[in-house]
């Protein structure tokens, strides 16, 4: 809702503080003293295109700042936080426009752009009587206030999940297709490749393994050389190496224990015996070490060739799918699983196939319930709408909702119909759309009547009406105002307007007029009490003198909204 209008420097308005209540709001003055200057302001704050114009002669910039209350649940909370804008309680927009044309827009005292400022402007107030193709003339709008009117807010979520489930699941098949033909493309390259590796069998660090006993058998001369060398000088000359020198230590240190009196010496030789027996078995093991060591070397003297064979094999085959060698057990994984997907892939294909239109019947059966029930609600607005026409001189005029089925191609979340409002003005034409009446009048009242229809379902919660009394009088007057008075209702409503009747009706009254005063001319707005909305109706009834009769007939207009007229 909106809660307050602060005006600085537009056109004939140098300061301008309004603030505004719930019910029907009715803004009243002569023709020329500035209510469509007021409209001209909101629509600023709204994000409206600015003009350079709209700055009061010698001022620098116009500014604009509009308050609004935001319930917990309402739509642009959404859309602050998509933006991190915090609103704790409220809203305010304000717009900036410099003489030289250049605009500047804040939401929350946070910079914005205009375009956000004008999305969040749609989202709060609807300004009727105007052809710009926004709010119920945008058929964009349409199916979701006759969903919203039917009640169908449920069923419509469920048709968009249903949408989003299928398009996952004909997305998983059409990409497991896609692998199923690229994959076959590349068969015989994935048989020969795998046949390739499984050959070779690589094994995972089997390069360094080869690489170190291939260092080792290039050496092979120098090893042998110095392993003879090494036993050599183990042996000794003759029956005196180092094992039988050990070995005659330890008979000798073996004798002393045989004669008597010797206990305290061979406690202390007995540590030297156990040294002695670990270098004994020490020798040994280094004897036996070498001497298999000298063995290997000379068991298969074609070893070295096959060993630089497999590891040039290998190397070879991780430069021709560039990667290295300890990756090529990996890699054989890989395409085997290529492979695999080629032979198991009808089956896996048929499988999602399947599911994918399981996915698709689910979406079709939620969206043509929703389209039955939307062929429901929509006979129902449509009688709702045709009822309020009559009254509002509009009796020739008949309102339709066209449902129209989509091709599969167009299907989407919303479901499967393209909805539009549209109206026939005179019998015997087709309907078309709602912009194409002619008057900008008979466009308001035919606004008012359908805005009267969806009150419930329209989540905008201002709405503006600019002289849609326009052209009638009488009868149809007191209608239009009784359905402006009902609309208030439910929602915040604000009229220009010419009309006695309509001002009538209306729970807050301003004046609207011009000011003059040394050479300067100003638009002023201000409340009304009762006594002075009573004058100012029957000024509009009488004209320039106020008489009696008018006073009376005023507060019979007003006695009627008093009693219950309204309803």
């Amino acid at each position: 809702m909106l809660v307050s209008l602060s005006i600085r420097d537009v056109v004939l308005i140098d300061r301008l503080d309004l603030e505004f209540r719930p019910g029907l709001s009715a803004l009243t003055g002569e023709t020329g003293a500035g209510k469509s200057i007021l409209l001209d302001a909101l629509g600023l704050a709204l994000g409206a295109r600015g003009d350079s114009g709209l700055v009061r002669h010698g001022a620098d910039q116009a500014v604009v700042t509009a308050e609004f209350d935001l319930p917990p649940r309402h739509p642009v909370r959404e859309l602050l936080a998509e933006q991190a804008i915090e609103a704790a309680d409220g809203l305010v927009l304000r717009r900036q426009l410099g003489k030289d044309g250049r605009s500047r827009a804040f939401v929350n005292d946070q910079p914005a752009s205009i375009g956000l400022l004008r999305r969040l402007g749609e989202a709060l107030v609807e300004i009727e009587g105007q052809f710009e193709a926004r709010g119920l003339l945008d058929p964009a709008t349409h199916r979701s206030l006759l969903d919203a009117f039917g009640g169908l807010e449920e069923r419509a979520t469920a048709v968009a999940e249903a949408w989003r489930a299928w398009r996952a699941a004909d997305a998983a098949r059409a990409e497991a297709a896609a692998e199923i033909a690229e994959a076959r493309r590349d068969e015989e390259y994935l048989r020969h490749a795998v046949n390739e590796l499984d050959a070779l069998d690589p094994k995972p660090g089997e390069e360094t393994e080869l690489a170190d006993q291939r260092s080792t058998l290039m050496h092979r001369g120098k090893l042998v050389e110095a392993i003879e060398a090494a036993l050599a000088e183990l042996a000794g000359d003759g029956a005196r190496g180092v094992e039988s020198a050990i070995a005659a230590a330890q008979r000798r240190l073996d004798r002393l224990a045989a004669q008597p009196g010797l206990d305290a010496v061979l406690a202390r030789i007995e540590p030297a015996t156990a040294a002695l027996d670990r270098a004994g078995a020490e020798a040994a093991d280094a004897v036996a070490q070498l001497e298999r060591l000298l063995g290997d070397l000379d068991a298969d003297p074609g070893r070295l060739e096959k060993i630089e064979e497999r590891l040039f094999a290998l190397r070879g085959l991780a430069r021709k799918h560039g990667l290295a060698v300890d990756e090529l057990a990996d890699l054989r994984g890989r395409l085997a699983e290529r492979l695999a997907a080629i032979e198991g892939g009808s089956a896996r294909l048929a499988r999602l196939a399947e599911a994918a239109e399981a996915a698709r019947q689910a979406y079709v059966v939620a969206a043509e319930s929703l389209s039955a029930a939307r062929q429901a609600a929509a006979k129902k607005l449509d009688k709702a709408v045709n009822a309020e026409l009559p009254p509002l001189k509009l009796d020739k005029a008949r309102f339709a909702t066209r449902l129209e089925r989509l091709d599969e191609k167009h299907w989407g979340e919303q479901g499967l119909d393209r909805i539009a409002f549209e109206v026939a003005t005179n019998p015997g034409t087709p309907p078309g759309p709602l912009a194409r009446i002619a008057s900008g009048g008979e466009l308001a009242r035919f606004m008012l009547a359908l805005k009267v229809a969806l009150a419930a379902a329209d989540p905008v919660a201002t709405l503006v009406f600019d002289e849609v009394d326009a052209g009638v009088g009488g009868a149809t007057a007191t209608a239009v105002g009784e359905r402006l008075a009902r609309l208030a209702k439910k929602v915040q409503v604000l009229v220009v307007t010419h009309s006695p009747q309509v001002a009538a009706k209306a729970s807050h009254h301003w004046r609207v007029r011009k000011e003059s005063k040394s050479r300067t001319t100003l638009t002023r707005v201000e409340p009304l009490a009762p006594a002075a909305s009573r004058e100012e109706i029957a000024r509009m009834l009488a004209g320039a003198e106020v008489t009696a009769e008018a006073r009376a007939a005023a507060d019979q207009l007003i006695g009627e909204r008093l009693t219950g007229g309204a309803e």
